[in-house]
Formats: structure tokens, C-alpha cells, sequence
């Protein structure tokens, strides 16, 4: 893998063998022709993961935009395998029976065109006829493997086409053989790079005006794949990570004036994501000698016996989560950044750069990362208990914590969030604490995990404007409305895990015909029925619960900061304020009832 890659970065596609020592493993790699280099390099990464899921068995694997393979044998000019090669027919278009025939002999036309078109090409073409008088278009992409010559192309995609056709009139179909893919569909899901050698430019902007609309394709760098433009309607394509920006252009001098302040806002963002970016990977190389160990990709690959799915801790929205067993014996933590995301780089740095530096008993320990292999890998303590939510919430968890156990965790909870946010020197928000987020090690000593999300202001900045990030039920309200973001947000999703501690119940705002926690919870408060709301297992939590439930106030100002909060929970003598005003928000606000989706 490591040899392929090295020649899929130079010309897009490469072959490697080992013969010697036994047993002999082949491996080929190419990318579609209709991909950038950059989305070429993202595929053939994505294609290397996957890949990984086959051993100890040999295999293959079409994505669309790039293809892999490992063998046991010499298969570079192999055409047709007729035991392993796959068609892939999608449903029927809805054509009226007596046009059924014209849509077939227009498929049938565009599969010629394009399989004689690649074999003239050196093995790649595409080719499309638009739809005309109710019939759907039709557009083919062909690609020959470059191992192969011209005739084994041809032979090949004579025989992907014959397959092709028999899925007329299906809107789609792909024919995936040993030396080559052909695909069709009645949706145009090919764009060609530009042709005039600016493919190597992973900077340039290509503007194009057509038919009233102004449309701005940015080729993506490698760690942003998504455009981050807010200011304009987006439309990501669902065949690669391309983003088009399309804005309706009602004059030549709108037209004119636009492209001017188009063209300054994206050379001011992408300058500044440029530089961001450069200084996140100085800064990154330059902490390198400050973490205790520096771990390699393969180090970390063959720990977690190749991120084996015995091996998995836990799935988040960042990543999932390995045990590790280094060649020391050492037990660790393995975070494996999810890759496929627009801000994966952002949280990767988020992590290193912010808890790097920082050293706690109540914050779980980074001990390094890798950047050398195809994903980011972050390394970390390993936590015999796992996470909270765990301990819980899993009906067969044993044994059933105690009162002092689940004290001693919010205690600990409390401590982190409190150096978090000031301490330490600077203000650091969470933005996403939750159960699953609060890891335990073996005495049940609670450590906050997942800083992807985490934000750090100045300790005299009121708050940070930020796009909304975090889990529906655990954000407080100014943050879901506003945007508004300080460290009482943090105080608030506190609240919430307090309470969901105290009554062993998880708070699910998703859940329809009954409250979520908090709702529940002060409902009993304002009753004076606590006893219906806190596990059987508790004794005296009455306390805890009011605190709790200040740290929840919908106004943010009367939630008490965390140092406080500290203090309240271990000073049994502290007079606990009494909460006077609702301290949930009403799911109604989340959700839109027609449509039953989250309107934030």
C-alpha cells in the first residue's frame, strides 16, 4: 500500500508486488479519470481503509472514482473474470412502453461511444447524449485499468458493455470486471477536469457563465474538502467531494459587480484558511517533541490489530474509538478521526493543540498522535471502565453504582469543567459534555474526553458567536438561539449529565409522547416529589438535584460558574439558591411538527 501510494500520487494510478518471502501479494490502484488529483489522493485514502476489512482474504473494491485490488497472483492483464466480475442494475425509469425502446437504443448508443471513445484514449472516456422530447439523457464513464493494453481495453469493455445493456431501461447500471468499470445513468454524475493544466492547482477558482447562472467550482485542498462559504446557497454533489456555488446573475453588471466581491471574499477566505492551515501543521511538527512517545501509522495499525472491530471502545460523531496494545505491552486508546467531514482538520487540531498543553486528573491524557498514514490517529490514556453512559444506561450493567460512587464522578466532572475554564489560564469551552464524553478509570475517577468541539477564548471575552455544534438535549437555550457561546453552556449540559446521574434515566429530547429529563425532573421539583425522580439506589441527592437544576436555568446568568458549583458540592453547609424559572427548553422549539425534523 504504502509503495501504490507513492505512484498514485505522482500519475494517478500504481502496481506493486512482493513475491519474496512468501506468499506473493499483487496490488493495483487507479483512479477514475474524471477526478482531480486532490479527490484522486482522498479516494484511493478511503479505498486503503476499506481495503484493510478484507485481510486475512484477498479482494477488490470499485468506489466510484477509484479502484483497488490485491491478489495472490499476477492479474495486471486480466479483462474478465467472469466467477468475481459484478453488474449492478438500479430500478426501472417510469417511460411510457412506447418510448422504452428509444431510451434503450440511446443507452445502447452512449455504451458504444464511450467504450470505443476510452480504447482510443488510452483507457479512459465519457460520453452523453441529453434527454430530447420526454426522454431521459443518457451519460457513460469508462475507465480500462492502465496495466492493461488496447486490446485487453477493448475486450474488457465489450464485455462490461454487453452487462451494461441488459439493465435497460434501469437509470443506472455498473459493470465492474477485473480490468476495467463502465457505468451509466440517466443523471450526469462525470466532470472532467479542466483540460488546460490547471488540475496541479489545487487553489484555482474556475468560473463559468451559463444559461443566467454564474458557477464557481473550487478544487479541494486536502484537509478541506468542504467549501465553508456561508454567504451563498450550496450544492454538494453526491458522485465526489467537488463543491459548485451557483448564484443567479440578473445582469451583465451584476454579473460583473458580483464576480469582484465574489472573487475578494474567496481570495480573503481561502488565504486565511491557507494560513490557518500552515500554522496548525507548524505548530503541530513543533509539538511533536513535547508529547512522550510519537507514534508511527503502522505502529498504531498492527496495536489495534488494524482496527479490528474487537478492538473498538466506541463510535462518536468525530470518530470511533480502538484499544491499542503497543509493543511494550502497554495499553492505550487509539481515536481514528473520521475523514469524510468538512471539519476533521479543525478537530484534530482542536485536540492536539488545546489539551496538549494541559494536565489534569479529571481530563483524559493525550499521549500523542500519528499524521504520517492515511487518517489522523490520536492516542490517549487507556480507561479500563470506558465511559459513563456505559455504566449507566446498559440494562446489564453490574454492579449498580452506589450513591458515593455517582457523587464522586459529578464531583470529578465538576473539577474538569472548572479547570476548563479558567484555571488553566485560559477559557476553554467543551461545547459537547455528555455521558459518553465522561470516561472512568478504575476507581471511577471521571475524565472528560472529545475536545473535537471545544472552543478557547480570552479569560475576559464574554463569549464567542459560533456556528451551533454539540448534542440536541445537553445545549442550552441563548446557545441554540443565538449562537452565543460561553462557558454557562458548558454549566448547563452539566446540569443535564447531573441529572441524568442521579436518576439513572438518559435525557432524550428526540423521544415523542414523554418528557426528556429535565422536564421531568422539575416537574417532580416544583411537586415536591423527588422521590419519583431520582434512582431507588440513591439516599440523599436532594441536594445535588437543586444543584443540578441552577445549573440548567434557561437564563444564563443565573447559572452558578463551575468553580462555584465545586464548591457547592462540597460544602454540604452551602446554601443551594432555589431555580425560579423553568430550566428546560420546550421541545416544540427543536422540532418542526410537520416535517419532524430539528429546525436548528
Amino acid at each position: 500500500m504504502r509503495e501504490i501510494s507513492k505512484s498514485v500520487a505522482n500519475q494517478r494510478w500504481g502496481n506493486y508486488s512482493l513475491t519474496s518471502p512468501p506468499p506473493a501479494v499483487y496490488g493495483l490502484a487507479q483512479c477514475h479519470g474524471d477526478l482531480t488529483e486532490i479527490e484522486c489522493l482522498l479516494c484511493f485514502t478511503e479505498s486503503w481503509t476499506r481495503i484493510a476489512r478484507c485481510l486475512p482474504n484477498f479482494g477488490r473494491l470499485y468506489l466510484d472514482g477509484c479502484f483497488f485490488r490485491y491478489g495472490s497472483y499476477d492479474f495486471y492483464n486480466e479483462t474478465v473474470d467472469r466467477t468475481r466480475d459484478m453488474l449492478k442494475c438500479s430500478s426501472n425509469l417510469t417511460v411510457p412502453a412506447e418510448r422504452v425502446a428509444e431510451l434503450s437504443d440511446r443507452v445502447d448508443r452512449v455504451l458504444r461511444n464511450v467504450s470505443a471513445s476510452a480504447v482510443r484514449n488510452k483507457g479512459f472516456a465519457v460520453a452523453g447524449e441529453d434527454g430530447v422530447g420526454g426522454v431521459a439523457g443518457v451519460y457513460a464513464l469508462a475507465q480500462c485499468w492502465s496495466t492493461l493494453d488496447a486490446v485487453g481495453c477493448r475486450v474488457c469493455l465489450e464485455n462490461a458493455t454487453s452487462m451494461a445493456r441488459s439493465c435497460a431501461p434501469g437509470e443506472e447500471a455498473r459493470a465492474m470486471n477485473a480490468g476495467c468499470f463502465l457505468r451509466y445513468s440517466t443523471t450526469k454524475f462525470y466532470d472532467i477536469p479542466d483540460s488546460g493544466g490547471n488540475n496541479n492547482c489545487p487553489d484555482l477558482w474556475f468560473i463559468d457563465i451559463k444559461d443566467g447562472f454564474l458557477a464557481i467550482k473550487e478544487k479541494p485542498t486536502f484537509f478541506y474538502v468542504c467549501c465553508q462559504i456561508s454567504i451563498f446557497p450550496i450544492v454538494v454533489s453526491s458522485c465526489s467531494s467537488r463543491v459548485r456555488i451557483t448564484i443567479v446573475i440578473t445582469s451583465s453588471a451584476a454579473a460583473t459587480t458580483s464576480l469582484v466581491l465574489i472573487g475578494a471574499y474567496i481570495g480573503y477566505k481561502k488565504y486565511s484558511k491557507k494560513k490557518q492551515m500552515q500554522n496548525n501543521l507548524i505548530q503541530l511538527q513543533a509539538s511533536k517533541s513535547k508529547f512522550s512517545l510519537y507514534f508511527k501509522y503502522k505502529t498504531l495499525e498492527k496495536a489495534t490489530n488494524f482496527f479490528d472491530d474487537s478492538r473498538k471502545l466506541g463510535q462518536g460523531g468525530g470518530g470511533s474509538v480502538y484499544k491499542g496494545i503497543l509493543p511494550d505491552g502497554k495499553v492505550v486508546a487509539v481515536k481514528r478521526l473520521v475523514f469524510n467531514t468538512c471539519n476533521w482538520a479543525d478537530d484534530f487540531f482542536n485536540e492536539v493543540n488545546l489539551i496538549n498543553g494541559i494536565r489534569h486528573k479529571n481530563l483524559v491524557r493525550l499521549l500523542g498522535c500519528s499524521i504520517e498514514g492515511p487518517e489522523s490517529l490520536l492516542v490517549y490514556e487507556y480507561l479500563p471502565k470506558r465511559s459513563l453512559d456505559l455504566v449507566l444506561f446498559v440494562n446489564d450493567a453490574s454492579p449498580i453504582l452506589t450513591w458515593e460512587e455517582r457523587l464522586h464522578i459529578i464531583i470529578g466532572t465538576a473539577k474538569g469543567l472548572a479547570y476548563l475554564h479558567g484555571s488553566c489560564g485560559v477559557k476553554i469551552i467543551h461545547r459537547d459534555i455528555k455521558t459518553s464524553n465522561i470516561l472512568l478509570d478504575e476507581n471511577l475517577t471521571a475524565k472528560i474526553s472529545d475536545f473535537g468541539l471545544a472552543r478557547c477564548i480570552a479569560l475576559d471575552t464574554s463569549h464567542l458567536s459560533t456556528g451551533i455544534a454539540g448534542t440536541l438535549g445537553y445545549m442550552a437555550p441563548e446557545y441554540i438561539m443565538r449562537g452565543q457561546l460561553t462557558e454557562k453552556a458548558d454549566v448547563y449540559a452539566f446540569g443535564v449529565l447531573v441529572l441524568e446521574i442521579l436518576s439513572g434515566r438518559k435525557n432524550n429530547v428526540y423521544a415523542r409522547g414523554s418528557s426528556s429529563v429535565l422536564q421531568s425532573v422539575w416537574k417532580h421539583y416544583k411537586s415536591n416529589n423527588l422521590a419519583a425522580c431520582i434512582d431507588p439506589a440513591l439516599q440523599e441527592a436532594s441536594n445535588v438535584l437543586q444543584i443540578s437544576l441552577l445549573c440548567t436555568q434557561a437564563c444564563m446568568e443565573l447559572r452558578p460558574p463551575m468553580s462555584e458549583v465545586v464548591e457547592m458540592l462540597h460544602d454540604k453547609n452551602h446554601v443551594v439558591p432555589q431555580p425560579n424559572q423553568p430550566p428546560f427548553v420546550n421541545t416544540s422549539v427543536l422540532f418542526d411538527k410537520s416535517s419532524n425534523r430539528s429546525s436548528t
